[in-house]
């Protein structure tokens, strides 16, 4: 009987010994199931492979201890020592593709946690998050220090975005790598890339100077947009919305997948329209993105091509402060003084008859009208272990026009003589239709390498040699004849001017770990570039123009982690820009602008825990010949700027966000700056004189424009299920001066603008996910504006006139998301 419990208890013993099991999931960096990966433990009989959830199983293994390990194609694999006394369950996410498209961008223009720079990173869950067809800049309003502007009032259609208070030239925006900004103007216009974001999977705002990039440089701000992950499985993406002002998206895109394990295709067609909250500021948008690939072990190579159409009706003049604060005298005496603002009882009715949605413009046809297309040829070699080569080959191509109608026009002033009626008449002047073009080409070569010379010292060199080739032209369409529109010559051009720009520029990074807690970054960056342009201009003054700059921009930072969780970093970075064209054209007798020079200082913390993140960031931004806002605008609604000799940006940044509980989540930021001007000289034309002369005041300690002391952002969460959230976002801008003179009577009021999301997110038969959204924007209906300009000149008395943009009162988007 003994020996039998004996033999009863060892089966026991061997059955409860053989029911552990290892069991868990399987996903890349993106969340994506990777199917079919082999998972077992080594030295044994326990092997499996992942199904089509990424899930896994190894049952009946013996307690002991094993090596298990994961391989996956493309994929590092991965290694652990487990101790099996029991069942684990084990959630992995494999550490990226080994050959990723975007690895060496990343590596060579991109922040990490331990770097003594300040940024801010949006995924892809977090950029679709309020995509529902307005402009990028409005889905990055809630990272710290932004500020956003929409001239159609509603975020579509021409869009802006300003950093520290640095307008959108200055921040400078890469795609893959490749600059974005034009070279011309450093403008950045995200209406000729609509719904580029559901194109984009990771987004990285660099405040500051931050790391040498291609590009300008940053005076504000860097933002780095990758759009090249490589997606594991295939999916089809249709998203739509409809809205307030029939604002309306529709985008459908599609991934395969990797073929055989080496093959990628992506696409994606978008199409948005809106009627915008000014009047007849409509939007006409459309876009695709096209790109395939193919990684192998060593190598991958990518052809990505992108490009944006957009038909927009104009609305950069604004509305004036008297129509804005309803005052019928003020308004009077604007009319007044402008008349040849309101030629026309049309533009006389519009102005005293339409209410804060004024828009000046009135002719059917007076729309921007511009196609821009992207090529990128990308190609990554990994010549070993420790070195890593990304070549990068791009191509730009844009042309448009914006047609403009102009009352009792002088056709000697457009250097063609007198048009003869069908009756024999003779005119020398009459109503015209005009257009102004803009044809150019950027292209150019970027290289960066990665070295990992030991444990402790990694390397990055980069350089890139671009060229940009612009023509400007306008043509006048033609001429208002008793009431008819007549046909002019369409090869004659009354104005054309061509431009070129050589940009050269090569840089060395160097990653030193002196401990496991300290670490060193330096970087050198030489620029060299040389700008021509030459013609006649839309003046029909001629101009010529010769520069040629040589910069030099290092940078140095620590880092030092004080625990898992805490890291401290101080940086220096240096950044020098030249002027651009308009400001070489707008400039008057001998002033001929000079090149800016940034000297940036910045002290910050990260602490990251399981449900906390908190940053806070000091900065110190010592300008150097800073081309402010003057707060002018010219004839296509440019600003006008002028260098100041010194000048200075610092203040404190703090974010963070924080999990409450299972429902409720909190992320707010706030920035608190000061933004002055040593001294600033306002120069004012006096039309009283005889003969006109320059009136010059002089101030010190102002305001630079555009700049707000306080920005604060928040969004508070409550999800009451797994399927259910809802989000109430807020946004606090301070007050802004309109130029750099601290005056009260030229401000934008600060303002406190609320609005709430709501979205259901669920799955069902054959759909990957499905989410509903419901969005009201300013809920409160609260009345603000968020930008405008101003001028000033003497006639008997000093005559201010300001004019603003209005944003929309209260608004609804409503959309929907289906992945399948």
């Amino acid at each position: 009987m003994k020996y039998l419990l004996l033999a009863i208890m060892f089966c026991i013993g061997i059955n409860m010994n053989a029911q552990n099991k290892v069991f868990g999931t399987l996903q890349n960096e993106n969340g994506e199931a990777l199917i079919g990966a082999s998972v077992f433990l080594q030295e044994s009989q326990f092997a499996t492979i992942t199904d089509d959830t990424g899930f896994f199983e190894l049952q009946s293994i013996p307690r002991d201890t094993y090596d298990f390990k994961i391989t996956f194609l493309g994929y590092k694999s991965y290694t652990e020592s487990i101790v099996v006394d029991g069942d684990i369950k084990m959630d992995i996410v494999l550490d990226g593709v080994v050959f990723n498209l975007d690895k060496i961008e990343i590596l060579a223009n991109e922040l990490d946690q331990n770097s003594p720079f300040v940024y801010s990173e949006m995924g892809k869950e977090e950029i679709s998050f309020e995509n529902l067809g307005q402009d990028l800049p409005f889905l990055l309003e809630q990272t710290p220090s932004v500020v956003v502007t929409s001239d159609a009032g509603a975020g579509i259609g021409y869009t802006g975005m300003r950093v520290r208070g640095s307008d959108p030239t200055r921040v400078n925006v890469t795609i893959n790598g490749v600059p974005l900004n034009d070279s011309e103007s450093h403008g950045l216009f995200w209406v000729n890339l609509p719904d580029f974001a559901s194109s984009v999977d990771k987004v990285q705002i660099q405040r500051g100077v931050g790391p040498s990039t291609n590009g300008a440089g940053a005076f504000g701000a860097t933002v780095s947009l990758n759009s090249n992950y490589i997606y594991q499985n295939p999916y089809i993406h249709i998203s739509g919305s409809y809205g307030s002002f029939n604002s309306q998206k529709i985008s459908a895109s599609f991934g395969t997948g990797l073929i055989a394990d080496k093959y990628n295709i992506e696409g994606r067609y978008s199409r948005i329209v809106s009627d915008g909250y000014i009047d007849r500021a409509s939007s006409n948008l459309n876009s695709f993105y096209f790109s395939a690939s193919k990684v192998e072990e060593n190598k991958s190579i990518r052809f990505n091509v992108f490009s944006g159409k957009e038909r927009t009706y104009q609305s950069w003049n604004g509305i004036p402060e008297a129509k804005l604060e309803e005052d019928d005298e003020a308004l009077m005496a604007h009319y007044l003084r402008n008349p040849g603002m309101y030629q026309t009882v049309e533009d006389s009715l519009n102005l005293f008859e339409s209410d804060r949605r004024y828009n000046y413009y009135l002719y059917e046809n007076q729309v921007d009208d511009y196609r821009q297309t992207h090529l990128q040829f990308i190609y990554n070699v990994k010549t070993s272990d420790n070195v890593n080569i990304n070549a990068t080959a791009h191509y730009t191509r844009g042309k448009g026009f914006f047609e403009q109608f102009e009352v009792n026009q002088d056709f000697a002033d457009y250097g063609f003589g007198p048009v003869i009626t069908s009756v024999g008449d003779t005119l020398n002047s009459a109503n015209l239709v005009r257009r102004k073009w803009l044809d150019n080409h950027f292209y150019g070569v970027i290289i960066n390498s990665e070295i990992a010379m030991s444990d402790n010292l990694d390397l990055i060199l980069g350089a890139s040699a671009n060229r940009y080739d612009g023509l400007h032209f306008g043509r006048p369409v033609g001429a208002e004849v008793n009431g008819i529109l007549r046909l002019l010559d369409e090869d004659f051009r009354y104005y054309e001017n061509d431009g070129s720009k050589n940009d050269f520029n090569v840089y060395g990074k160097v990653n030193y770990l002196f401990s496991d807690k300290l670490k060193a970054y330096l970087d050198l960056q030489m620029r060299v570039l040389d700008y021509n342009a030459s013609g006649i201009d839309d003046d029909r003054l001629s101009f010529n123009i010769e520069q040629s700059y040589s910069f030099f921009n290092p940078k140095f930072g620590l880092s030092y982690k004080l625990n898992n969780n805490t890291i401290v970093y101080a940086s220096y970075a240096k950044a020098q820009r030249e002027p651009v064209r308009s400001d070489f054209v707008d400039a008057k007798g001998t002033n001929v602008p000079e090149s800016e020079t940034l000297n940036d200082i910045e002290f910050g913390l990260r602490m990251v825990n399981n449900n906390t993140l908190f940053n806070a960031n000091v900065f110190y931004m010592d300008y150097k010949n800073q081309l402010v806002l003057t707060g002018a605008i010219n004839d296509v609604g440019a600003a006008v700027r002028q260098n100041v000799d010194k000048s200075t940006r610092m203040g404190i940044e703090l974010d963070g966000q924080v999990d409450i509980n299972s429902q409720f989540k909190l992320k707010a930021n706030v920035a608190f700056s000061q933004n002055k001007i040593d001294q600033f000289t306002e120069s004012i034309v006096d039309y009283g004189a005889d003969p006109i002369s320059i009136v010059e005041n002089n101030y010190t300690d102002t305001d630079i424009a555009f700049s707000p002391n306080i920005i604060a952002g928040s969004t508070f969460s409550y999800l009451p299920t797994k399927a259910l959230s809802i989000h109430w976002i807020s946004k606090y801008v301070g007050e802004q001066f309109l130029d750099n003179t601290s005056n009260v009577n030229k401000k934008i009021d600060a303002y406190f603008i609320n609005d709430i999301l709501v979205s259901f997110k669920s799955k069902s038969q054959g759909i990957t996910q499905y989410e509903l959204k419901a969005m009201v924007n300013n809920i409160l209906d609260t009345k603000y504006v968020s930008n405008g300009y101003t001028y000033n000149y003497i006639f008997e008395n000093l005559v201010e006139e300001n004019f603003y943009f209005p944003q929309a009162g209260i608004n609804f988007l409503i959309g929907f998301d289906v992945t399948f």
